[in-house]
């Protein structure tokens, strides 16, 4: 609700800006208004084009995805975070204990595993499930240095950070382009003036109020709407990957060989502190998953 609330009060702003600096009603009603629907169809038109050319059928479904969720900056909530945790505990301490034998059925099939379907918000992340079960498979292979896991890890997490961060590069793209776009649905009112040239001056004047409103909007669509929805999708794209960051930190902590307790608490500390659980939060979510999911079985 506070994004929506800002979108409405940069129009607030705006216009009350305006009234308050002397302009009156009846320019915004005979004049702004009455060019908007046409400057809009000039910019916004051109720059949805342009931003359709310029990428990839992928990056404009992932940007419309992204758009839907701007009113929801993280992907993943600290409760998201504490069953990651309590989850990766679980299978650390099963690798300990019983060898990573035992995991290799849930390794393979995780879909139908009894240890990760206790936690359904992992579960449920298909690309974050793939991307821990294949670390895993390695290790269970012996494959288990922690230099030849961290630059593998590294460079899988790059690869999905630089197709997340895509979106939002493509609509900071489109944002600075539209103060130019704007420029010319001005110079089309320009040349209609011009076309004018004969009509008394209250007509001219009106005709380059119009023509200035195109301006007007390139700028003001730009830096007051375009340019801050691609602020958010990066923000929303960076707590996505965060997600992937915290279990590399995990496996990790683990194959330089610390105690599941520990590798956990390490991952714990890379999370933003808005969802970053306490230490004793992630205590009792280890324990929780210990009592609840003790099963290894296939």
């Amino acid at each position: 609700m506070m994004k929506v609330g800002a979108l409405v009060a940069v129009i607030i702003c705006t216009f009350g800006g305006f009234l308050l600096g002397g302009g009156s009603p009846k320019m915004i009603v005979e004049v702004i208004i009455p060019a908007m629907p046409g400057e809009l169809l000039t910019i916004m038109g051109i720059a949805v084009c342009c931003f359709i050319i310029a990428n990839t059928p992928h990056t404009i479904k992932e940007t419309i995805h992204y758009l839907k969720l701007i009113t929801k900056p993280e992907a993943h909530s600290k409760e998201d975070y504490l069953e990651l945790l309590g989850m990766l505990y679980l299978i650390f301490r099963t690798s300990k204990q019983k060898g990573w034998l035992a995991l290799e059925a849930h390794i393979e099939n995780p879909e139908e595993s009894d240890i990760f379907k206790q936690f359904p918000s992992f579960h449920g992340n298909h690309h974050a499930r793939t991307f821990l079960c294949d670390y895993l498979r390695i290790i269970s292979l012996g494959n288990d240095n922690p230099m030849t896991m961290e630059s593998l890890m590294d460079q899988e997490i790059e690869t999905i950070a630089t197709e997340k961060r895509h979106p939002g590069h493509a609509v900071q793209t489109m944002a600075d382009g539209i103060p130019a776009l704007g420029i010319v649905a001005a110079v089309l009112g320009v040349i209609k003036t011009m076309a004018s040239i004969t009509e008394p001056p209250e007509v001219l004047g009106e005709l380059i109020g119009h023509a200035l409103v195109g301006t007007f909007l390139g700028v003001w669509l730009s830096y007051g709407y375009i340019a801050p929805t691609a602020g958010a999708i990066n923000c929303r794209a960076e707590s996505e990957i965060k997600y992937y960051t915290c279990i590399k930190v995990a496996v990790l902590a683990l194959l330089n060989g610390t105690a599941p307790q520990v590798a956990v608490e390490f991952a714990r500390k890379s999370l933003h502190h808005e969802v970053q659980p306490t230490f004793l939060e992630v205590e009792e979510a280890t324990n929780k998953a210990t009592q609840g999911g003790g099963a290894t079985g296939g």
